[in-house]
């Protein structure tokens, strides 16, 4: 054929060492390759030093004509991964080539959609897999997280029970400790499990009296509270009016959104939570106000999706997820905004029948 005798004519016949990079992404391209011996790398960089195979390229194959054809830089990067033996056509060679021979033509945009297609499969693979890894990896930041605390409690009180001088009713307080944060532990790994799970979790809703359900969790809360540096502030008593509630689930919701206001007003000294209760006939709503810095209204519609998050060095946006999947359970609805004096509030409703 006369594209033959062209290519054997004006093509070059290039020595390239294993390692040697035949050019770089976004260089200026001036012909394509053919692989006659050995093998070629192509890859795209993705980050700064990190880099994904698109392909391989044996004998036979050619490489570098993306380029070529649209009048663009490379799109991608080609190293040898052997020592190679490549055919260098360049772009005047090509461009009449291509206008000697229709057949070649269609033959080049046939073998460009093929790879299209493949590079597509490989992006979407690629592409899962990160999302995948990225994840699992904010998956395991929210349990790091989430237990950092119980775990800080359950070693106070161990050191407290070992000590010598300790009394026996202290000794039994640091017991009762211990096993609350047991509880707590227990719970944190049973709400990722659910939240992981593709249906909603079958919640059994007992008839409470809403104080009764609170009050132990208040006594640990002072304690943290005081811990912190902040605040915590009951303007009227809790409210005695009954209410379907799970309790431990609702533990896990009252323990996030006074972590996240906690965290809120880390390093301020003026700290302060206030709870506030409501009660109508149909429902008792909870309300919890911090006089931090509030929420950034740009985030203001998205505080309750999953890895959210805003105002932590470590948060990954999983506990208001869960509170907001947890009071929808209960038949209620929860909701964030900021306070008119300044921080943040949140809202939850929990039915009376």
């Amino acid at each position: 054929m006369p594209e033959q005798a062209l290519l054997r004519q004006w093509a070059e016949i290039r020595e390239i060492p294993a390692g040697q990079r035949i050019f770089d992404e976004g260089a200026i391209a001036d012909g394509l390759f053919v692989v006659l011996d050995g093998v070629v790398e192509i890859t795209v960089q993705s980050s700064p030093g990190r880099e994904h195979l698109l392909s391989r390229n044996e004998p036979g194959d050619y490489f570098g004509e993306m380029a070529v054809f649209d009048g663009g830089t490379r799109s991608a990067s080609a190293t040898a991964k052997t020592h190679c033996v490549l055919s260098f056509v360049s772009t005047d060679l090509v461009h009449m080539l291509l206008d000697k021979s229709p057949m070649l033509a269609a033959s080049l945009v046939r073998d460009a959609s093929l790879r299209m297609r493949e590079f597509n499969r490989r992006f979407l693979q690629e592409s899962l897999r990160a999302e995948r890894l990225t994840l699992v990896e904010r998956l395991a930041k929210t349990i790091v997280h989430d237990f950092r605390n119980p775990l800080n409690v359950i070693g106070l009180a161990a050191d407290l029970a070992v000590e010598e001088r300790a009394s026996p009713t202290a000794r039994r307080a640091a017991r009762d400790r211990v096993h609350k944060q047991v509880e707590v532990l227990n719970s944190l790994m049973q709400e990722l499990l659910d939240f992981t799970r593709a249906t909603p979790a079958n919640v059994i809703l007992a008839q409470l009296s809403y104080g009764a359900v609170l009050r132990p969790f208040l006594v640990e809360l002072q304690e943290e509270a005081s811990r912190r540096g902040v605040v915590l502030d009951l303007p009227g008593d809790l409210p005695e009016s009954s209410v379907r509630v799970d309790p431990p689930r609702l533990f896990r919701v009252l323990t996030n959104l006074f972590q996240n206001a906690f965290d809120a007003l880390s390093g301020q000294r003026d700290g302060r939570v206030t709870l506030r209760f409501t009660t109508d006939d149909d429902e008792v709503i909870t309300a919890i106000t911090d006089n931090g810095p509030g929420i950034p209204r740009n985030l203001m519609s998205h505080v309750f999706q999953p890895f959210v998050t805003f105002g932590k060095a470590h948060g990954t946006g999983l506990g208001l997820a869960i509170c907001e999947r947890i009071i929808t359970e209960h038949g209620g609805r929860i909701t964030a905004d900021n306070a008119p004096s300044g921080g943040a509030v949140v809202r939850f409703s929990l039915p009376r029948r």
